[in-house]
């Protein structure tokens, strides 16, 4: 039997090839599972079995709901790392490089998120977005603006999305119309956390948007609320231009690296996330490795914005957790499978090779052990939150051609890492509920 599935509550299976890993490839060869014939049972919004078809077929209640997805593959949504939702109308803007981006494109876009209509009408673009290519959860930048993070919230609660997100502090070298001051970003900020922090499922994450823009007093409050809210999130930028880190340097004349600021202020801890982690050096490797923090590589922006290289042989030596992430609006697309082709390519630029399932674990298990949420999202152990999505292999004409000559699931997830982007998708599930299919 094969039926279409609307609602998230109730027992329902997905019958197709599933995928969900329980570790890094690159560590173990089994740190993954791969059911060709594989059966997903989903119970009021959460995972509660998956397996071999005909393992786990015998065991159902008569009259249980089956969606026939057999010759597709099944496995957890996307977790995108770090992205800003108030970029979306100024992606794929030119600058010669980050500075002068963020000053002719970012600020004048993002001054518009003071007004609740223009910041609900973008978070409900981008959240559509963002499932119809295939990713459940998000770790989001918003505005200053604490009317930006209030929209965003409460779009991804009507869709019953998990979401991290956070409004921007920024109290010096950024335009007046988006300065605050040190102490009104901390309260604004608490006051975010208490209202929307584990609210459903949104969590709030503390935002100073890099070192360059945020006074000694503002991280250190940023650091206190790190402190006072051990369970919330911390998301900023590090090391991810040249031009950047000079400046930083001239700033903090005392720190001993970039990463080092934020340590500095108690920002370098579990449940933090930062963003491109190009040029740091084997002391700041070690420091994020020990601290529990974790780097979202963002190959598409580091790129666009000629920003330099991820080097991922460094980072596993000194066993860095690494994520995912497009960067939209500096990346050039909402879409995990297009950032993953980046990836592999940065990757061999500086030696490294990754395989189609380190990929996949990095977009899926990895982002969730990165954020702290492992056994919450990202793969298919009982319990989880059932966001998974159904990839189809013959999405397009050229990838039809080319994964019917597969002989191997690496060989198939490499296709699609290489030649997919959102039309792979066919079927997005949040909590068990279609929220994007694919006509």
């Amino acid at each position: 039997m094969s039926q279409r599935i609307e609602q998230g509550t109730g027992t329902f299976a997905i019958r197709g090839g599933l995928l969900d890993f329980s570790g890094d490839p690159a560590v173990s060869e089994n740190a993954h599972r791969w059911e060709e014939d594989g059966l997903l049972v989903v119970a009021d919004g959460k995972v509660r079995a998956a397996g071999a078809h005909a393992a786990l077929s015998p065991a159902l209640e008569p009259g249980t709901p089956i969606v026939d997805c057999r010759g597709r593959i099944v496995t957890p949504g996307f977790i995108d790392t770090h992205i800003h939702y108030p970029q979306t109308d100024m992606i794929a803007s030119p600058a010669e490089g980050l500075l002068p981006w963020l000053d002719t494109w970012t600020f004048p876009a993002e001054r518009r998120f003071a007004d609740p209509a223009h910041a609900h009408d973008a978070a409900r673009f981008f959240l559509d977005e963002l499932l119809r290519c295939g990713t459940t959860t998000a770790m989001v930048y918003c505005s200053v603006h604490p009317e930006s993070a209030e929209a965003f919230f409460l779009e991804s609660e009507a869709r019953g999305t998990r979401m991290v997100a956070g409004k921007v502090l920024m109290d010096r070298h950024c335009p007046d119309f988006l300065r605050e001051s040190a102490e009104q970003g901390a309260r604004e900020s608490e006051a975010l956390i208490r209202k929307w922090h584990k609210r459903g499922r949104q969590m709030v994450a503390i935002t100073p948007r890099f070192a360059a823009t945020s006074t000694p007093a503002q991280l250190q409050l940023a650091g206190d609320l790190a402190c006072a809210y051990p369970d919330t999130f911390v998301q900023t930028h590090v090391a991810e231009n040249t031009d950047e880190i000079a400046w930083i340097r001239s700033l903090y004349p005392e720190a001993r690296s970039y990463l080092d600021v934020y340590e500095r202020y108690g920002l370098l801890r579990p449940r933090a996330m930062y963003a491109h982690c190009i040029w740091l050096d084997d002391a700041d490797r070690a420091r994020l490795a020990a601290t529990g923090a974790a780097a979202a590589l963002c190959p598409t922006s580091n790129l666009f914005l000629g920003s330099g290289l991820f080097d991922v042989r460094s980072a596993d030596r000194a066993g860095m957790a690494l994520t995912l992430a497009t960067d939209v609006g500096g990346g050039t697309s909402f879409s995990m499978l297009e950032t993953m082709n980046e990836m592999y390519k940065v990757a061999r630029m500086t030696g490294a090779h990754l395989s189609a399932l380190r990929l996949f674990y990095l977009a899926t298990l990895g982002g969730a052990r990165g954020m702290r949420l492992e056994g919450t999202i990202g793969s298919f152990a009982p319990g989880a939150e059932a966001d998974f999505i159904v990839l189809d292999p013959r999405a397009t004409p050229l990838l039809a051609r080319r994964t019917q000559h597969a002989q191997s699931l690496e060989e198939l997830l490499f296709a699609l890492a290489i030649l997919g982007d959102d039309r792979v998708v066919e079927t997005t599930y949040v909590a068990g509920k279609i929220l994007h299919e694919r006509k």
